[in-house]
C-alpha cells in the first residue's frame, strides 16, 4: 500500500510517500519512496524541497499561499513526468496525519471521521500551536484527496499506558476532572518505534525488556518503557517539562517564574516566549541552541557552553537513573533524534557516572555510531546502549495501513 504522510504546521508541510504491507511492516522492509516538505506557505516565495529515493533531491520556489496549494504541489511533483514516483494521485491508497495532542480521547491511532474531527478540536485547547494546523492539513488533503481513507496519529497516544502515579500532578485533584491538567507526553511516535526497533537489537521480546529511550534533538524527552509501555516520560501537561532543550528551559520550580515575572515586569506572553524560545541550552550559553556550534565553542574554552552542555547532559543522566528506578531496574538505554543520533560526546557524558548501574559505553563503537543503528556498550555490559535512528513517519505509514486493514 502506498501510505502519504503528512506533518503540517502553521506555515509548512512535511510529508514522506511511503511503501509499507503487512508483511514489509514484519521484516521492516517497507521504506519512503519519496520525501520532502514545503516551507513558508502563505508567501511568494515557499520553498519546496522534493527527494524522490536514489534521485536527486529537487527544489522549487514559487508562490504557495495556502495548505491546500502546498498539499496539491505536493501530489503534483509525485505525479510529475519527469521527477515523480507515481504515475497518478490516485495511486496513493490512504493518508496518515500527524495529530500533535489527542488528550485523553485517543489512546491509540484512528481512522478520520467528522466525529474523530470534532474530538481533535476539543484538544486544541492542550495544543493552540500544533492541533489547528494538524487539522487545516487534514481538511486540504482531504478535498483533494476524497476517495482514500484518513487517519490521525497522536504523538500523545503511546503514553496513555502510563498509570495515574506517573501522570498526575501534586495539584487539586479538582483541576484534573475539570480541566484534564496532567502529564500527557509527547514523541510518542519516536519513543514506540524506537522501542519496537530494540526487539531486533536486542534479540528478546519487548514484553520482556524494560528500556529507557532517549529522544535529544532541539526537542527533547526521555521514556520509561516496561513490557513494551510507556510508563513514564519527562515531558508533561505541555513539551515544556523535563529535560533542558535547545531553546526550552525543562524542569523549573514554578515559583521562579512568577519571581521573574514581578521583577521583570513580564507579561503572561513574554513570560511564555521566555521559557519556550529564550531557554535551554541558548539561554544557557548566550551563543546557540545548535549542539555542534556549542562543542565546537566548548573546545574552544567557551565557559557557558560548556556550562549548557553539562546542564543538557545531566538532566538526561538524573531521568535515566530516576526510570531505572521506577521500572526496578533497566535492560537498555537507547538514543534516538538529532543529537542522540549524531553527537557520540554528548552520548558517552550522559551516561558517565551511571556505571554502577551496569551502564558503560565503548569509545570506539560510540565515535563510529553516527546516524546509524548500533550497540555502542562493551559486550559484558548488563545494560545495553543502543543507538536507533527514528522514523516517526514510517510509525504513522504503519498504522494508516493496520487501520486500513482492520488490524489495529
Amino acid at each position: 500500500m502506498r501510505v502519504l504522510v503528512l506533518n503540517c504546521g502553521s506555515s509548512s508541510v512535511k510529508y514522506q510517500l511511503v511503501e509499507t504491507t503487512l508483511a514489509m511492516i514484519e521484516s521492516n522492509s517497507d521504506q519512503a519512496i519519496a520525501k520532502g516538505s514545503v516551507e513558508r506557505i502563505g508567501t511568494a516565495s515557499a520553498i519546496h524541497t522534493y527527494r524522490p529515493a536514489g534521485r536527486e533531491k529537487v527544489s522549487v520556489v514559487k508562490e504557495i499561499l495556502e495548505h491546500r496549494v502546498a498539499i496539491a504541489e505536493i501530489l503534483r511533483i509525485l505525479t510529475d513526468r519527469e521527477t515523480g514516483v507515481i504515475e497518478k494521485a490516485a495511486d496513493i491508497e490512504a493518508v496518515g496525519h500527524r495529530m500533535v495532542h489527542g488528550g485523553e480521547k485517543f489512546t491509540q491511532s484512528v481512522l478520520v471521521d467528522r466525529e474523530v474531527v470534532r474530538q481533535i478540536e476539543d484538544c486544541s485547547e492542550l495544543a493552540p500551536l500544533h492541533n489547528p494546523h494538524n487539522l487545516r492539513g487534514y481538511d486540504a488533503a482531504r478535498r483533494l484527496l476524497p476517495d482514500v481513507p484518513h487517519a490521525a496519529v497522536f504523538d500523545t497516544a503511546y503514553h496513555q499506558s502510563m498509570p495515574a502515579s506517573a501522570y498526575l500532578y501534586g495539584l487539586p485533584y479538582v483541576l484534573y476532572a475539570r480541566h484534564g491538567i496532567r502529564r500527557y507526553g509527547f514523541h510518542g511516535t519516536s519513543h514506540r518505534f524506537v522501542g519496537w526497533r530494540s526487539k531486533a537489537l536486542l534479540g528478546r521480546p519487548r514484553e520482556d525488556t524494560r528500556l529507557v529511550t532517549c529522544h535529544l534533538g532541539n526537542g527533547a524527552s526521555v521514556c520509561a518503557i516496561a513490557q513494551g509501555k510507556s510508563v513514564d516520560t519527562s515531558m508533561g501537561f505541555t513539551p515544556l517539562e523535563g529535560l533542558l532543550m535547545g531553546t526550552r528551559c525543562g524542569d523549573l520550580d514554578p515559583a521562579v517564574l512568577f519571581y521573574i515575572m514581578h521583577k521583570e515586569d513580564l507579561t503572561e506572553h513574554q513570560a511564555t516566549t521566555m521559557l519556550n524560545k529564550h531557554s535551554g541550552l541558548y539561554g544557557v550559553s548566550g551563543l546557540s541552541n545548535d549542539m555542534v556550534e556549542l562543542l565546537a565553542a566548548e573546545e574552544k574554552g567557551h565557559e557557558r557552553a560548556k556550562l549548557a552542555l553539562d546542564l543538557f547532559c545531566y538532566r538526561v543522566r538524573k531521568y535515566v537513573a530516576a526510570y531505572a528506578g521506577a521500572m526496578g531496574g533497566v535492560d537498555a538505554v537507547i538514543f534516538t533524534g538529532g543529537i542522540g543520533e549524531n553527537a557520540a560526546p554528548i552520548r558517552a557524558r550522559a551516561l558517565a557516572g551511571l556505571e554502577f548501574m551496569g551502564i558503560r559505553v565503548d569509545p570506539g563503537k560510540n565515535a563510529a555510531a553516527v546516524g546509524k543503528e548500533a550497540e555502542i556498550s562493551p559486550p559484558d555490559a548488563p545494560v545495553k546502549v543502543l543507538v536507533i535512528p527514528t522514523n516517526e513517519e514510517l510509525i504513522i505509514a504503519r498504522d494508516t495501513l493496520r487501520l486500513v486493514e482492520g488490524v489495529l
